[in-house]
């Protein structure tokens, strides 16, 4: 039996590109300005409406609109999608509203439109510094976009802006991540989401590895220079990837990692909801003109799954151990309706191997060992 239900986050996925990128496994499709963006918003609107009855009257703690790249679509559309969901749910005083932006003139929009219509918080995918590196990842943009689309959401007075880097990279040194951290620091973004170039199947670059990409080894060894980099800037880390100014944290991302509820619109979108008797996942239709036909047809999604303990514990670990502070146990206990004893035997064994460890009465944490071979540490919780 679960106690009362978590927090509630609403994703909306808009799903559509100028270019696919050779890494990205996301549900992203090429279209550009030839996207059917009316008829899209329109099937949003007929999904929103939906979702806020899966809510009953629960608030949102936090709205992001991921992509795809959403700022293809203007401002005046992202005014009128967040002035439904405005409509349709309640939300939580100075509710933190993300979206997704690219660099560049075709793909970053306006900063002050979308301040305007709703948007506090952006998330830039600069991805590299270096124009080699920007080539090789099949972006679109310059470096000078990135420091243009930064300027711009600071003169928007939009100063609580993320900026993803990747390292890793095909023939990346040390020096060169650590430089594309420095020029990611200028620019005073509020978070940085920092992470590591895998070669996701499904991907072009799963098919085909571009050449002088750099072992395991070679990236801890930068992970660990940028670590102690980023703490000199003032970045504090608290996920995997994520680091944050203080009082800068991404509220969406945290109720994820935390097993928090979250509701999902647009296609390939995927939602999880509680109540007191269970814990479900539903998806939408994957395909944006498959869903957009649903949408019309008055089809939600297929039925939810009900999660049964076993992927309950796991999925829970898979988020919460991805924390560096860790997560309390009671925690665990009220968002999954398990007792703390089914938790304390499946971390007997990554506790005796060094990987995590009760930092205080409750509470777990990985440990830097743990941190570093997360794959493994996650993996002692799949259901048998």
């Amino acid at each position: 039996m679960l106690q009362a239900p978590p927090p509630l986050s609403l994703y909306v996925h808009l799903p559509w590109c100028v270019q696919k990128c050779p890494y990205c496994d996301f549900n992203s499709y090429t279209a550009g300005s030839t996207a059917p963006r009316t008829r899209y918003l329109d099937a949003l609107l007929a999904d929103l409406e939906r979702e806020a009855k899966r809510a009953a009257d629960r608030p949102l703690v936090s709205v992001f609109l991921g992509g795809g790249t959403p700022s293809l679509f203007s401002p005046d559309e992202i005014a009128r999608l967040l002035a439904a969901i405005r409509d349709q749910f309640a939300l939580i005083e100075n509710i933190e509203i993300t979206m997704e932006a690219n660099p560049g003139t075709v793909e970053s929009g306006d900063p002050a439109g979308y301040r305007d219509a709703g948007v506090n918080r952006l998330s830039i995918g600069a991805q590299s510094f270096s124009p080699d590196a920007l080539q090789t990842l099949g972006r679109i943009h310059a470096v000078a976009d990135i420091v243009s689309s930064a300027t711009d959401a600071h003169d928007a007075g939009i100063a609580n802006f993320n900026i993803d880097l990747m390292y890793g990279l095909p023939g990346q040194d040390v020096a060169a991540a650590m430089h594309d951290i420095e020029r990611a620091t200028e620019l005073r973004p509020a978070h940085i989401s920092w992470y590591q170039l895998t070669l996701e199947p499904n991907t072009v670059f799963h098919a085909r590895p571009p050449a002088g990409m750099p072992d395991n080894d070679f990236c801890a060894e930068i992970q660990e220079q940028g670590l102690s980099l980023l703490a000199e800037h003032g970045y504090a880390q608290y996920e995997v990837s994520a680091y944050a100014r203080d009082g800068q944290r991404c509220a969406h991302n945290l109720n994820y990692w935390s097993f928090g509820d979250y509701l999902a619109v647009g296609a390939g979108a995927h939602g999880k909801i509680s109540d007191e008797a269970a814990v479900r996942r539903y998806a939408k239709p994957a395909n944006p003109q498959a869903y957009m036909d649903a949408q019309e047809q008055g089809i939600a999604e297929q039925a939810p799954k009900l999660l049964t303990d076993a992927e309950l514990l796991f999925e829970f670990m898979l988020n919460a151990l991805r924390l560096t502070e860790g997560f309390d146990e009671q925690v665990f206990t009220a968002r999954t309706g398990l007792p703390s004893a089914v938790l304390r035997e499946r971390l007997r064994a990554p506790q005796e191997k060094g990987l995590v460890v009760e930092a205080g009465t409750g509470v777990w944490q990985p440990t830097t060992l743990g941190q570093r071979f997360l794959n493994d540490l996650q993996a002692a919780f799949l259901p048998d």
